[in-house]
């Protein structure tokens, strides 16, 4: 891996605003491309002319596709269970550790910024290999002043983006990339936790890599039991248990496979010289970790996932969860409809994985809701009638298999991250599923009237833990009198916000 030269950072620099990708391969467009009006087209054509002459082989053609298509999916996911229990020797450590850039983009974050620090400050790996930005925007003078009244450690600075559209986290980050000094580069959120060696063992991963090839590895993201919660508990444990199943089963399964996936928004480690080469993150996209995932595999790179995590808090509460899921489904329609305009460029491998992810999390997102409540209401007239319900064999296979499948993944992958998922969460699963629906009906509307704005997520700072439990956390003792630092861009930028 070559270091960034001195000429190549300043020529970042300069273009940092031209950051992200051409209109074609980005989100701000918005139209259809031809590819995807030549399918539309056919599937109309075909549906039309089978609705004429053939309304009931429709209707059936239409049941059975969709219940082979869970089936499949079902099926994946019990294989994704299986490879992803391989395990792979950690790699040896580098003689020399590359340079590091650390990049937290936030926003009217001050009740937390002061906790990420704190977490921040424990990273272990050579302070003088470090750089670390905290990506503020100009007008959010709280999270300013508070990020500059808090002890820092030595390579952890202020930066202050320059005003822009669309204020966006992924914008953020492309002006964060402009100045990275780092031969690597991970990205951490605002409630994050890290593991104190997830660096190291990200930078013995990329040093190890035999191809040269691997362009960004993801650690897993977990939710912490025993952290005291103000919200429902059964959002907590549902929502623990879905991030299990997809960093603890899915994606590493997919690693092991070789095929992309779509990044989580937190802990990914890329080269930073490979970030830069594929115009870093799509500013318009409210899942650009999504998307950057499939570009980089559109462009010859490949994606994997190592084991040490990063700990986060659920969103308790339905009114922080429903915004945040919101802006996660509609992301995920951005990502789609951007890769489906020229499939071809990710390859059969490439466009299954955008199937079987993106694809198949929004059709379960759509339907999952209309499916209870078309059990429930055939359950319900049927004992009104007296009358046993139809059980269609397909229908029942789909039903158990889907099911099991999801409630194993979930099992497994909690068990491997060390939560809580039992009987009493399985059964209460499917009410979490249908609420999926909910916020796909708001997704989509979100898509329609306001495609790029960003459905922000309340972060607020964890409650304290007990005398015994806060004991056993070790903890960097930072120099309180040490000098408070400002970066150029800050200097720069600090009137309008003094």
């Amino acid at each position: 891996m070559e270091p960034l030269g001195v000429s190549n950072l300043e020529d970042r620099r300069r273009d940092a605003d031209r950051y992200g990708p051409p209109l074609s391969r980005s989100a701000a467009s918005r139209g259809i491309a031809p590819f995807q009006a030549g399918v539309l087209l056919l599937l109309a054509a075909s549906t039309g002319l089978l609705a004429w002459f053939a309304p009931e082989s429709l209707g059936r053609g239409i049941i059975l596709a969709g219940a082979w298509g869970f089936l499949v999916v079902a099926v994946w996911r019990v294989g994704l269970i299986i490879v992803s229990a391989v395990s792979r020797p950690p790699p040896p450590e580098p003689p020399v550790w590359p340079r590091y850039t650390v990049l937290a983009a936030l926003h009217d974050e001050a009740e937390v910024v002061g906790q990420l620090i704190e977490r921040l400050s424990r990273i272990d790996y050579p302070p003088d290999r470090l750089q670390g930005l905290l990506l503020l925007e100009a007008h959010d003078h709280d999270t300013i002043a508070t990020a500059l009244a808090t002890p820092r450690p030595g390579w952890l600075d202020v930066f202050v983006v320059p005003p822009g559209t669309p204020q966006t986290k992924p914008r953020a980050l492309n002006c964060g990339l402009a100045h990275a000094t780092g031969d690597l580069l991970t990205v951490y959120d605002a409630e994050d936790d890290p593991d104190p060696r997830q660096l190291r063992e990200a930078a013995s991963r990329f040093a190890a890599d035999p191809t040269g090839r691997l362009a960004c590895l993801q650690a897993p993201l977990r939710i912490r039991p025993d952290r005291p919660s103000d919200g429902s508990p059964f959002l907590d444990r549902q929502f623990a248990a879905e991030y299990a199943s997809l960093f603890e089963t899915t994606l590493p399964g997919m690693a092991r496979l070789g095929l992309p996936f779509p990044l989580g928004g937190t802990s990914n480690h890329f080269r930073t010289d490979v970030l830069s080469a594929v115009e870093g993150w799509d500013s318009w996209n409210v899942t650009e970790d999504a998307d950057l995932g499939f570009r980089l595999w559109s462009r010859g790179w490949r994606l994997g996932v190592i084991s040490r995590p990063t700990w986060e808090a659920p969103p308790s509460r339905l009114d922080d969860w429903l915004p945040q899921r919101t802006r996660w489904l509609k992301g995920y329609l951005q990502t789609w409809g951007v890769h489906t305009r020229r499939p071809w460029q990710l390859g059969w491998r490439g466009i299954t994985a955008l199937t079987l992810t993106v694809g198949a999390g929004l059709a379960a997102a759509a339907l999952h809701g209309l499916s209870l409540a078309w059990v429930a209401a055939a359950v319900l007239v049927s004992l009104i009638a007296g009358l046993p319900p139809e059980t269609p064999a397909l229908a029942v296979s789909v039903l158990v298999l889907g099911a099991a499948s999801a409630w194993l993944s979930c099992a497994i992958g909690a068990r491997r991250a060390g939560v809580p998922y039992g009987p009493a969460d399985m059964i209460t699963a499917p009410a979490y599923w249908a609420l999926l629906s909910l916020a796909f009906a708001h997704a989509l509307w979100r898509l329609i009237r306001n495609p790029f704005a960003w459905d922000k997520t309340r972060h607020r700072r964890d409650a304290p833990l007990a005398e015994g439990e806060a004991a056993a956390e070790t903890h960097e003792v930072l120099d309180a009198t040490a000098p408070l630092r400002l970066s150029a861009t800050y200097a720069a930028a600090s009137e309008p916000v003094a």
